[in-house]
Formats: structure tokens, sequence, C-alpha cells
């Protein structure tokens, strides 16, 4: 084996584990340490203000056809757990026809994180942003 053919595998082998500490590769949460949100979890903090931004961003970026469904036009991001975040995350679930069980997993999440603000859930061009390590999602950028 030449010293080229030595070098070429030990910078693939570096390069893959950098990409898996990064969390590019096949991992099967986009944030591992990211707590389930709402009822007998997670009820206050980032996590929970992501989940209240991001779910207002989707029915301000969606019109009124699925506003009027909602059971409140906004929610309040104070980043705590109520009974008006949980209203909202049933009718987010019952949506996309999800379990309707209140709280935000990896399935909800990755549609929390899919159609909410850009800004705070990162893009595939940006990479992740701040609410992509808060929201359990199994959703992935640069996989």
């Amino acid at each position: 084996m030449t010293i080229m053919t030595k070098l070429g595998k030990g910078a693939l082998a570096l390069a893959m584990a950098g990409a898996s500490v990064l969390g590019v590769t096949g991992a099967a949460n986009a944030s591992p340490g990211a707590s389930y949100i709402g009822p007998g979890h997670t009820t206050s903090g980032v996590g929970v203000w992501c989940v209240q931004h991001s779910i207002n961003y989707y029915l301000d970026h969606n019109g009124s056809a699925y506003r009027g469904s909602a059971p409140y036009w906004s929610l309040d991001e104070d980043s705590q757990w109520g009974p008006k975040t949980e209203a909202e995350v049933r009718w987010f679930q019952a949506h996309w026809n999800y379990d309707q069980d209140g709280v935000v997993g990896p399935i909800t999440g990755h549609q929390i994180l899919v159609y909410g603000d850009p800004s705070y859930s990162g893009t595939p061009w940006d990479g992740p942003g701040s609410c992509y390590w808060q929201v359990p999602s199994d959703h992935m950028y640069g996989a």
C-alpha cells in the first residue's frame, strides 16, 4: 500500500468521524439531546419557544385556510407550555394526520422544523438553525 493510499484512507476516516460528530450522517435524531416537549416532558425553555414560534410561523405563512381551523390565531411565545400551546400542537398533529397526543416527539418535531421559520429551524443551504438543536426530530440537514 502506498503512502498516498494510506493518507487517502486516513483522510476519509477522519472526515467520516467528523461528520458523525457534527450529525450529518445517518443518526436517528437531528439532536439526540433534545427532549420531548409537552406534558410529562420538557414544559419550559427554548424548545417550547421554538415550538410556539414555529407553529405561529406556519400559520402566518400558510394563509387563512389553516388559521381558521386552528384553535388560536397565534400563541404567546413565552417559552411556557400551557393549555393553548398543547391545543395548538394537537391541532398541528391532527392537520398532519398524526397521533394527537399533544407531545412534540421526533415525528411532530420533524414537521415543526420543516414548516417552521427557517431562520430558526435551518435550511439545507445554511445548515441547522438554533431550534434544530432544541426540538426532537429525525429531520436531517446535509444527510
